[in-house]
Formats: C-alpha cells, structure tokens, sequence
C-alpha cells in the first residue's frame, strides 16, 4: 500500500476522528501513506511569504522553491519561516493559504510552522530574528542576565500567545548551551555561562511555552544544540569549516548535558544537534546530527528520550547563502556522498533533516534497499504524532483577524520593555572629579551629548547638545568588538578578537576627558572592557534594551537590577588561555557572573 497512491475516495479518515487515541490515529493515517508521503515527513526547511500575506513564488537568495512547489510538488509539511513581516495579520493569512494547500493534497495533512527566536534585537537569518510586530524583549542573554525564572517563564507565555496566534507551532529554541568559550559567536541566544542557571531558565522557558499541559494552545520547544555547542575551539562556529571542532581539555563534556537535564525533566519535546564534532573524548568524531554514539547512545539511551530529534540545517547537500557557496556541514563525514549522509543521521537516531528539501533522495534510498521502510515508519510516528497533539488536524488554521490584536499588544510590549530595563546591568559608577558624586543616576534636565542613541529618546531627559564640551553628560552606546569575515552570512556570526579597536577606545577617551561619560555596551560576547571602564565614569552592558529602557534605568527612574550572565576577561590573554569546555575559566576577570551595582 505504501508505495502507490490510495485514490482518495478510498482513504480511510478516520484519522480526523478526534475521539480517537492519538496512537490509533497516527497508524490509520500511517498506514495508508505512500513512500513519497512519509518522506515528505523527514525534511524541515526554510520557507518564505509572500507579500502581503501571499503565497511565496521562492526566495533565490537562500534557494527556497515556491510554497506550492514544497507542499504540493514534495509533499513536505514542515517549515522554518524566514524573514520579518510587517504585521501579525499578514503572517497568519499567509499561514492559512499554506494550510489551504495542504489539505489540498491527498490526505491533507497540515503543515507545521517554526521560527528561531523573533522577539528581540538581534537579525541574524542563521539564528534569530528582529521582533517586528512581536513584543520586543531582550535576547536570551538579557533574560539570563535578570537572573529571574519566573520572568522568563512569563516571556514565554506571552511569546507562546503570540506565536499561536499567527500559525508557529514550534519554537527552534530554547538554546541552552553554555557560554564557556568566551570568543564564541552564538552566546547572545545562550543563557550564559552557568550550568545551574542555564537549566532552571531553559526550563521555565519550556514551560511557558509548551502550557501546563501540552496540546492545541502549545508551541512546541526544540532545545539545542545537544550536547552542548559551547566547548568550540578558538570560539569558531562550525557553521563554517573552520569551526567544525569541539573540544573539552577541561574534561567538562558531562557539565554540558546539565542544562538539558532540566529541559528534559520540564517536558521538551524536540532536540537539535549541534554542527560540531567532539575531538577527544569516547564519542565518535563525527558531526553530531551523525553521532550515533551521541544521538542513540546518549540522548535516546541514556536520557531515554523518544521525542522529535531534527540535525541542525544543511548537513547533507552543499548550499549557496547570500551569493557566496558553503559546504554542506557534513563535519568528520566530508567523504561521504549525499546519500550516505543521510543514511548515517538516520542510523544515528535523528528523525528530520533541518534545511534540506530534496525527499526523492530519502524514496531512492528505501526503493535501493539501503533503508528500510520500517525506519522510516520509526520517524514518521513522532513527527505525525507531535502534529495530533497540536491539534492541527482539528483545527489548522488561525483567526487573522484577531491576529494584530494579539501580537505586539498594549500589554505584550509593556511585559517586554519592563524586561529589557530589568536586564541591565550597571557595571561601574564612578566618583570622579571635584564633586566626588558618582555620574549615576543622572541628574533631572541635564545637559546631555549622546553617540549611538536617539536625540528624541534623549531629549525625554534633558537637553541635547551637539557637542560634548557643551554637556554635563555623556552617553556612549557602542557594541562589543569582533573581526570583520569574508562573506556576508559569516559576518552575521559575531567571532574572533573581543579588543575593542583603537578608534573606538580612543574615541571614549577623548569624550570622557571632556565630560563625564557613560558607556553602554551590547555585549553579545563578554569583550574585554578594561580599557573602557578606564575611561568611562560609568560602564553599562545590555543584550538588547531600547533607548527609553537604557534611560530609564541611568536616571534612576526604575532601580538597576540586572546582574552578568558571564564572566567579563580581562584580556585576550585570558581569553586565549582558558579551556572552552570549563566557566569561569579566564584568569583574573575583570568583572565575575552575577556582578551588577544598583543604583
């Protein structure tokens, strides 16, 4: 039956038969898919929208085929939303013209939405995106940084409402992997560097997300990059080969598995593997999402995890990103074809393949023999079963009406602007000069010179002044230092030296020798700020604040409460020394986790 097509007057529906078990359900509907139907299961890729709301004809700059051609053509039902839209509303009648074409395929099964992380500041097409018409909230090391579970899980209720409310059913985070190396370029959506900490928060943020009891009004959470993508060498991404090892001097690998311990015991669902490959511990050097001895051994064995397991995008086939060609992130399996790379991650014990989209070479493997359509059956029961308890097949689609209501409301936005002043943190605040008072908070109509920051955002404080002999304050917003790659995508990926450059610490000082200055840094990595903090009277830090929020807190009208989700080095020397499996590991830091002066 599985491999010609049952004409439709001849499909057994009762798959739809709500009062039914879920189990029996999936085997009905399971039973009666062809080989196509179930590979189209497998691959969860990239998806773009249409202007206004439209079907998308395809998206040349990250390869994506028209939504028609992927529902209809290969038959896939999961999908990664790429790209920001200008309203809620716009996303949700979207999202039901997709699940219209989904149910006008033979069996009608609905298409599953995920995101990466789209409430916050950072926009960033390998990892997360600006919030757009989504509450505005602090990057998940903001969050870690209000050291607050309760708050974390509030924003993940909220986010839940909002993503559901536009057709989301699976959020691609939380990422609860440590912030140990501290060159490395994807801590700004960790929860920092502390194991205890990064667990209780990844476990509120489930929480929030999936409801008290999971079902039709949850989001479902796919935690990575397990087993932990901190410990890279030299802090490089492996999402480029120059990135591609992981190791643990420090002995660690066991520390990393802690945060995902919590997330297991929270309920999480889903799990992402990471890209690297682990270099000499007892695992086999290979790239996660091909690990066996980490995926079956580890996560499916050890942890007795039977839930929905997608590798990381772009492990199989070579791919052109923003006009430049990358390899296929086939770490340790480079040798091997496309084929044979997806027979080694579903041997591993994965489920999906995240940004692949070609399934006639998943059929061509089950017509040859090389995989069984047992294995396949293995698979297509999680990833049909997470689709019952969504309750997509009850009810796919969204009201769109009510959807800009929802999203980004009154209280939403008010809920996120509280949390980006929470996540601030106060550094240093100086008593300089011959009155000997410490810059903060500032004082009520000061005369203000500010770089980085809006003059209107500014002007709700004092009065703005064009230079800064003429001011009585200073505000400086500068972002952490990193090196300038060559490619576009790579440059999205914040990595190498945490030096600030010369012309901006010399900039500080020439401002600071004229007026007494504040500095507030993003801090996507933890950047060597001592020569900063030298000049500055006041150093601030943010992971992602709007300019009324950072205002806020420096005059004092909502009481500093932020404290380090990291370490801050004190050098590059430091930095270069430590072990990238081990926290807290840079000798003679200038500022340690958990520091934050109130105000």
């Amino acid at each position: 039956m599985s491999n010609d097509a049952v004409p439709l007057t001849d499909v057994d529906t009762r798959y739809r038969d709500a009062s039914l078990p879920v189990d029996e359900r999936v085997e009905i509907l399971l039973g009666q898919m062809t080989l196509a139907e179930k590979a189209g299961l497998f691959f969860h890729t990239m998806i773009a929208m249409g202007p206004g709301g439209e079907l998308s004809d395809g998206d040349p700059v990250f390869g994506m085929a028209s939504n028609e051609e992927y529902v209809v053509g290969r038959q896939l039902s999961h999908f990664n939303l790429l790209g920001i839209a200008p309203t809620a509303g716009e996303i949700a009648r979207w999202h039901n013209r997709l699940q219209e074409l989904a149910a006008s395929t033979r069996l009608g099964i609905p298409v599953t939405i995920s995101t990466d992380p789209r409430h916050a500041f950072n926009d960033n097409p390998g990892a997360s995106f600006f919030a757009g018409p989504f509450s505005q909230w602090p990057e998940p090391l903001g969050l870690a940084a209000t050291h607050d579970a309760a708050l974390v899980e509030d924003f993940a209720d909220i986010a839940r409402r909002e993503y559901t409310a536009v057709g989301i059913r699976v959020a691609l985070h939380p990422q609860v992997d440590l912030a140990t190396e501290p060159r490395w370029a994807r801590q700004l959506q960790t929860f920092g560097e502390d194991a205890d900490l990064a667990g209780e928060l990844g476990a509120a943020y489930v929480r929030g997300f999936q409801g008290a009891s999971f079902g039709a009004g949850s989001v479902s959470t796919m935690t990575k990059h397990f087993p932990g993508g901190g410990p890279q060498k030299d802090g490089e991404d492996p999402h480029f080969d120059y990135g591609r090892e992981q190791v643990y001097p420090g002995g660690q690998f066991e520390l990393h598995l802690k945060p995902f311990e919590a997330v297991f015991a929270a309920g999480g669902r889903q799990i992402m593997p990471y890209y690297g490959m682990p270099v000499g511990t007892e695992y086999e050097e290979v790239g996660f999402g091909f690990n066996k001895s980490v995926l079956t051994g580890l996560l499916r064995e050890r942890y007795d995890f039977d839930g929905i397991v997608c590798t990381d995008w772009g492990l199989i086939t070579d791919q052109a990103i923003m006009g430049h060609d990358f390899a296929a992130r086939a770490w340790g399996v480079e040798h091997l074809t496309p084929a044979e790379r997806m027979i080694k991650v579903l041997d591993a014990g994965a489920d999906q393949f995240g940004g692949e989209d070609d399934p006639g070479l998943l059929v061509s493997l089950v017509e040859d023999g090389r995989i069984s359509e047992e294995r396949l059956d293995a698979s297509a029961r999680r990833l049909l079963r997470e689709k019952f308890l969504l309750g997509l097949f009850e009810n796919p689609y969204v009201d769109a009406g009510a959807a800009d209501a929802i999203v980004g409301s009154p209280e939403f936005r008010a809920a996120g602007e509280a949390a980006q002043r929470a996540s601030i943190v106060v550094l240093t605040n100086e008593s300089r000069g011959a009155a000997g008072a410490p810059v903060l908070p500032l004082a009520p109509r000061v005369k203000l010179y500010v770089e980085g920051i809006s003059r209107e955002a500014a002007a709700a404080c004092g009065e703005v002044v064009d230079a800064p002999e003429d001011a009585d304050v200073a505000i400086l917003r500068i972002q952490a230092p990193y090196e300038e790659r060559g490619t576009m995508f790579e440059n999205f990926f914040h990595a190498g030296s945490l030096d600030f450059p010369e012309e901006v610490i010399a900039r500080v000082r020439a401002v600071a020798a004229a007026v007494p200055t504040v500095v507030d840094v993003f801090l996507d990595r933890p950047a060597v700020l001592g020569p900063i903090v030298e000049a500055a009277d006041a150093v601030t830090a943010n992971w992602g604040a709007a300019d009324a929020a950072l205002l806020d807190v420096l005059t004092g009208a909502v009481p500093a409460r932020g404290r380090l989700p990291f370490d801050i080095p004190s050098s590059m020397a430091a930095v270069e020394a430590s072990r990238p499996d081990m926290p807290f590991d840079t000798a003679d830091p200038l500022f340690r986790f958990g520091h934050g002066l109130r105000l």
